[in-house]
């Protein structure tokens, strides 16, 4: 391996930036955490539209890519460097994470107590829709928002041949040469935290969770100190895995992680009700897909309810935050793939893993609750989520063994997302990264090191939600990000399309 230099501005400005601010949220937690719930709210309710528009206009722009004459070309010369199971596997993890386990499981409870469009709770229609705007949330509006920042970036770095993996990099058609300024310094560093944010909100989930079935294997409570041993086995392995590399250790791990998740996803489909799981995602399906406008814009700015504001724009939010890093990572994967290739797989394969286990668990929790077989809705109410979960899983036959595997599969899902996220944040704070050279491993190292103690401080003061909650707050900037991004990718697309349409035009005027 080549060796490579880290940005100083970048990597100490960024250091600083989260360790300040960890910190500050550790010593002033009480006076803190209003404050940014306060900010939190302010900006789901205030740029609902903002996030909605968005999330359209993202569709909107990939559609026309994919369809449109661009849509052919490639991103880097040769064959692509991994199988698409590998592509695929690595993508799908790197998105998701635990909160795919948890909340496929969780959320149409919630909306089954709490649904949309006045509708009323724990009604029939509100069962329907349970399933169905979650079929929403993790579908191809969330994986637009990942898909154009990965086109931009893979673009920038394969075809226009930019030295580093950066955002502020990707921009550079955009800003000029402002990109490789103070602006520049600026984007990167806030695509960091936005970054770390984002994995804060997948610990603040996967943490609880994985503790509360580790505990009902074993037969002990919930605690800091298993909570905190979590941590550390999360640590070891992806940061194991991102030492290794993309080759080495990530696609590994991917691949195992997607042949766990389809293994507990039909094993659930077959022990469980399978034609109500099949009927109940058909219908599901067939409303999202009836209601879609609707859902894409839904504001409530009437009856002011506060569902989309509390979920849609929430999800947007907290995507966009985390978009930067997804884009960085899957482009980095992406070499050797055409654009329309690279869009219709982000967009279908992840809408596909999402409804699946949607489909499976969302419909295996809400036969459980319809039926009375277990009082869910209860169980959340006196006891949270975790504690649903657990309770869920014990009903499937081999529920010792279930759970056990269910525990494998949350490790091995966090650490996909966590590796990615090592290897990216060093890929950001490295000055140059040419075609083919992997960020040092010392700093890959670091940056998971870095991501432990934050995280293990974070949790003895209670403050993940506070971090999952800057993360959102984080999100504001990236718009105008996104904004650069589109601008950079079509200035590209159509400077380069034009100079190509040129010298063909100049070779048919000689030949003639």
């Amino acid at each position: 391996m080549n060796k490579v230099k880290i940005d100083p501005v970048v990597f100490w400005s960024s250091l600083i930036v989260i360790v300040a601010a960890t910190l500050l949220l550790v010593v002033n937690r009480e006076s803190a955490e209003p404050v940014l719930s306060s900010l939190m709210s302010d900006i789901t309710f205030k740029l609902d539209w903002a996030f909605q528009l968005l999330t359209v206009g993202l569709f909107i722009v990939l559609v026309w890519l994919i369809f449109g004459r661009y849509g052919k070309i490639k991103l880097g010369e040769g064959k692509p460097e991994f199988s698409s199971f590998s592509w695929g596997a690595m993508l799908f993890c790197a998105g998701m994470g635990t909160s795919i386990m948890f909340w496929s499981i969780m959320e149409p409870i919630y909306y089954y107590i709490g649904p949309p469009f006045g509708i009323e709770a724990n009604s029939n229609e509100a069962a329907e829709w349970a399933v169905t705007y979650g079929l929403f949330h993790w579908g191809i509006s969330a994986w637009s928002l990942y898909a154009l920042p990965t086109v931009t970036i893979a673009y920038s770095f394969f075809v226009k041949k930019q030295s580093s993996l950066k955002i502020s990099t990707a921009c550079r058609g955009a800003l000029g040469k402002y990109a490789d300024g103070w602006v520049g310094k600026i984007i990167d560093i806030l695509v960091i935290w936005s970054l770390v944010g984002g994995l804060g909100t997948s610990l603040g989930l996967g943490v609880p969770m994985i503790s509360a079935v580790i505990g009902e294997i074993l037969g002990m409570e919930q605690s800091l100190g298993l909570s905190i041993i979590i941590i550390l086995i999360w640590t070891v392995i992806y940061c194991s895995s991102a030492y290794m590399g993309l080759y080495k250790g990530i696609r590994k791990l991917s691949d195992i992680n997607v042949y766990l998740a389809l293994a507990l996803a039909i094993f659930v489909l077959l022990a469980g009700p399978t034609l109500f799981i099949l009927s109940y995602f058909t219908n599901s399906l067939g409303l999202m897909l009836q209601n879609i406008v609707q859902m894409s814009f839904y504001t409530d700015p009437i009856n002011k309810g506060g569902f989309p504001q509390a979920w849609t724009v929430f999800y947007w939010a907290w995507f966009a935050a985390t978009a930067p890093f997804m884009g960085l990572f899957v482009a980095r994967i992406s070499k050797g793939r055409t654009i329309r290739e690279l869009i219709s797989s982000v967009l279908l394969w992840g809408s596909l893993g999402s409804w699946l286990y949607f489909a499976v668990f969302g419909g295996y929790s809400m036969h459980l609750q319809l039926n009375d077989i277990l009082p869910i809705t209860q169980i959340l109410d006196s006891q949270g989520g975790p504690a649903v979960v657990v309770e869920v899983l014990k009903t499937l036959p081999l529920s010792t063994v279930v759970l056990i595997f269910f525990v494998v599969l949350g490790f091995i899902f966090l650490a996909t997302s966590l590796d990615s996220a090592t290897y990216i944040l060093s890929a950001i704070a490295t000055k140059e990264l040419k075609d083919g050279q992997e960020p040092a491993r010392w700093h890959r190292l670091l940056w998971g090191g870095i991501l432990a103690v934050m995280a293990i401080a974070l949790l003895m003061i209670g403050g993940l939600n506070v971090i999952q909650t800057s993360s959102v707050i984080v999100s504001v900037p990236v718009i105008i990000i996104y904004i650069l991004l589109t601008v950079s990718l079509l200035r590209w697309l159509k400077h380069d399309h034009k100079n190509v349409s040129s010298t063909e035009k100049d070779l048919e005027e000689k030949a003639g």
